[in-house]
């Protein structure tokens, strides 16, 4: 009762910008109602918008950075989880340790792939130009669960429920060089909009942070 309780009282801390905090840990970090908690750069806005309680994604290039209160969000070790469901030729993405940029593609942490049919050949579930996944795990029209893990240099990436990406950053990775920002640091999680051609949907955005 004592660790419930403790956990209400997180939730309403947070207020407006955090939905829940159960014992099990995860926080919802995406109201359903606005982009509270969340910052939309700068280079087209319009692309991210609140319909109907789910995050819509359609548009030009725009990213949506989580900058709200939960780990000042700033995030190490994590498991991050959402509901997302995309259109036909559509592309979007996931990123994570990567900070607010007002434009172009995020130059800090990892992307994790979000596509079924775009002419992209790399698949959902993959870590976009480090661990690609050219396999359709998922399909369009379809609700399914996407979760990432990271803990230290391990990264799992799941969806619905089965392990689509295990990759573990080693020192000499081949895409780590001098100043990349590609790499396991920490930071916020960002939600991309790839093109005028793409709709993606989600939903159910929860993160959990794992302690030592």
């Amino acid at each position: 009762m004592r660790n419930t309780i403790a956990a209400w009282l997180i939730a309403v801390t947070f207020g407006g910008n955090v939905l829940m905090a159960a014992d099990s840990g995860w926080i919802q970090i995406f109201n359903g109602k606005d982009l509270s908690g969340w910052t939309v750069s700068t280079d087209s806005p319009k692309s991210i918008r609140v319909e109907d309680g789910l995050l819509v994604i359609s548009g030009p290039r725009a990213h949506l950075f989580y900058t709200g209160e939960v780990a000042n969000h700033d995030f190490k070790d994590f498991e991050f989880k959402a509901r997302v469901k995309t259109f036909p030729k559509a592309n979007s993405g996931i990123y994570f340790h990567t900070a607010y940029q007002a434009d172009g593609w995020p130059r800090k942490g990892y992307e994790c792939q979000v596509n079924q049919t775009h002419g992209d050949p790399k698949k959902t579930g993959g870590l976009y130009g480090v661990a690609d996944n050219m396999d359709k795990v998922a399909t369009d029209g379809e609700w399914f669960d996407y979760n990432i893990r990271v803990k230290g240099k391990h990264i799992v990436i799941k969806i619905n429920g089965k392990t689509v990406t295990d990759y573990t950053e080693t020192p000499d990775a081949p895409h780590l060089r001098p100043n990349s920002g590609r790499r396991i640091s920490s930071g916020t999680f960002a939600i991309q909009a790839h093109d005028p051609n793409s709709l993606v949907h989600y939903k159910d955005i929860f993160v959990k942070v794992l302690e030592d």
